[in-house]
C-alpha cells in the first residue's frame, strides 16, 4: 500500500493532524481521504481536518496545538496540570479569544471547553507548560486560581474547594501576581473574601 504509506509520512510531518487543503497540496484526494477513513487510518476531528491514528501514540494535545494553536489551557485542565485536582478532565479546557468563528470551536475529537475571552485579558498569566511531551500555552496559577474565582458558580464545588486549598498551602504561589490579576479581571472582593482569610 504505497499511497497509505506516503499519507503515513506527510501526516508525521504534520504532526498527525492535516487539514483537506494540505492533504490535496499533498496529491491526496478526496478518495484517498475516504479510503483512510474506511479503514481507519484516519480520523475526522472537524470539518476538513483529519488525524492519523493508526499506530500513532500523538496524544489529544497534539490536535489542540495544531487546531487552536492561539489557546491557552485554563480552568479544570490548568488544576489538574498545577496538582490543584486530581480529577483528570473529560473535555480541554481553553481559552481563545471571543472574536473567533464559533464554527472554530466546533470539533468532533477531543472533547474541548472553550472560554471565549476579551482580546486584551488573554495574555494575563500566559505561560508555557509541557503536557505528554508537547509544549503548551496555559495560565500560570495565580491566573487560574483567578479564573476559578470568576467561575465559581458554574464549577463543581469540591473541585473548586480543593483547588482554592491547594494555591493557598502551594510554597510556589505569587500572591503580588495574583492580586495585580484580580484587580485586571475584576475579581478582588472574592480574592480578599476567598483567599485573603488563608493567607
Amino acid at each position: 500500500m504505497p499511497k497509505i504509506k506516503k499519507a503515513e509520512e506527510i501526516f508525521k510531518q504534520h504532526n498527525n493532524v492535516m487539514s483537506t487543503a494540505e492533504l490535496t497540496s499533498n496529491k491526496i484526494y478526496y478518495a484517498d481521504i475516504q479510503k483512510l477513513l474506511d479503514t481507519n487510518m484516519i480520523e475526522k476531528v472537524k470539518r476538513g481536518y483529519y488525524h492519523w491514528i493508526d499506530h500513532s501514540n500523538s496524544s489529544e494535545v497534539v490536535i489542540i496545538n495544531s487546531l487552536f494553536p492561539d489557546a491557552v489551557l485554563c480552568m479544570n485542565t490548568a488544576l489538574f496540570y498545577y496538582g490543584y485536582s486530581d480529577r483528570s478532565p473529560a473535555e480541554w479546557h481553553f481559552a481563545i479569544d471571543k472574536n473567533v468563528s464559533k464554527q472554530r470551536v466546533k470539533i468532533d475529537y477531543p472533547f474541548i471547553r472553550a472560554y471565549r475571552t476579551e482580546p486584551r485579558l488573554l495574555c494575563i498569566g500566559k505561560t508555557k507548560g509541557n503536557i505528554d511531551g508537547e509544549e503548551v500555552y496555559i495560565y500560570d496559577k495565580d491566573r487560574t486560581i483567578c479564573d476559578c474565582l470568576k467561575n465559581m458558580n458554574r464549577m463543581d464545588k469540591e473541585i473548586f474547594n480543593k483547588a482554592v486549598q491547594g494555591y493557598v498551602s502551594d510554597p510556589r504561589k505569587n500572591i503580588p501576581n495574583l492580586m495585580q490579576y484580580a484587580k485586571e479581571l475584576r475579581v478582588q472582593r472574592k480574592v480578599k473574601d476567598l483567599i485573603g482569610v488563608w493567607l
